[in-house]
């Protein structure tokens, strides 16, 4: 889904909903201008579920849209201030595409070096292992023309001749990385544990927080309802922490947050010195915390494409180093046959 669009989505849907037009109409309208496919199909059939009665909590039960964001319609319709709802929703889309936006952008450049770095490992390899090392270790071992003499390859030649560790490793990382944009888990555990990621996932987790407590939803099921968005994820083990201590009777947020792993001090401290409006600690926590992961990402952008290019050089120059030490025995039969 294309989180750009979808925000936009909402803000011209909570527009219209303000101007008096009724839910299905400004479906059927918005969908109909929608770039993006799998987001018009869904919301045309949400439309054609609303148009013959169904009610909206089972029209958007079997919706392929984000979780958090059906769960949130269903409370701007309870509070009756759906508008409003959408308004909040479209400012947290925005950010969200803000947020990737800056993390591809931190990403591209790793990526396309360690694609090159495993293409020019492997042609390295395929060219060593299929036609320069056959040859020479040919001339070694039956000793063409008297030059080297019959012997055999020490063993250390033989290990530094297979130059297929280079792009085996490379291919082990490019296996983790598409593993990682694939797999929603696995990136969101990777996300939680990357310092630059983790600002980010913070900003977001903050930020969802405030929208469900700005919009009448309850700490308790706002907690429920995150823990069950980050399950499996070092996030959500903290957040259901967080909802058994407030059942059992711990309502500061400090007593709460107690002993979080995923969530730094800082953000616990921020929120904790909210008061009694715990709504405004999360905003302001969201907001720090978005700006931490601008700046981070500022610098890594500039560090990036350097380390990865110092990378490449290290790469090559290991495949190197296992050539030369490959033929060193070539060499010291070549100087030793000049000097008889």
């Amino acid at each position: 889904m294309k989180t750009d669009e979808f925000a936009f989505f909402n803000q011209q849907l909570a527009a219209m909903l303000r101007d008096g037009l009724p839910l299905e109409g400004a479906l059927q309208r918005l969908a109909a201008e929608m770039g993006d496919a799998t987001l018009k199909t869904q919301l045309q059939f949400l439309e054609a579920d609303l148009r013959k009665g169904t009610p909206i909590a089972e029209a958007l039960t079997p919706r392929e849209l984000p979780e958090f964001y059906k769960r949130m319609i269903l409370v701007g319709v309870q509070s009756n201030d759906l508008p409003g709802v959408l308004v909040l929703m479209a400012d947290y889309y925005q950010r969200q595409h803000a947020t990737l936006t800056r993390l591809k952008g931190l990403l591209v450049y790793p990526l396309i070096v360690l694609i090159a770095a495993f293409g020019l490992s492997l042609a390295i390899s395929i060219l060593w292992g299929h036609i320069i090392w056959p040859s020479l270790s040919t001339m070694y071992t039956t000793g063409i023309g008297g030059l080297f003499g019959n012997s055999t390859l020490p063993l250390f030649t033989r290990l530094a001749s297979q130059l297929w560790a280079p792009p085996l490793l490379f291919a082990l990382a490019l296996l983790f990385v598409f593993a990682v944009i694939l797999n929603r888990r696995l990136r969101a555990k990777v996300c939680w544990r990357l310092p630059a990621f983790r600002d980010a996932s913070v900003a977001q987790t903050a930020s969802a927080l405030w929208i469900m407590l700005k919009s009448g939803v309850t700490l308790r099921d706002a907690l429920a309802l995150l823990e069950q968005l980050e399950l499996g994820t070092p996030a959500g083990k903290d957040i259901a922490v967080w909802r058994i201590r407030l059942a059992g009777g711990q309502g500061k947020f400090s007593e709460m947050a107690n002993g979080s792993r995923a969530f730094p001090a800082l953000f616990i401290w921020m929120v904790s010195n909210s008061g009694a409006d715990i709504t405004a600690g999360f905003k302001r926590a969201a907001e720090i915390y978005q700006g931490k992961f601008q700046r981070h990402t500022e610098t890594l952008l500039y560090a990036v494409l350097p380390t990865a290019i110092i990378a490449l050089g290290l790469m090559i120059a290991a495949q190197g180093y296992m050539a030369i030490s490959s033929i060193a025995p070539f060499l010291k039969s070549l100087m030793s046959v000049d000097g008889t």
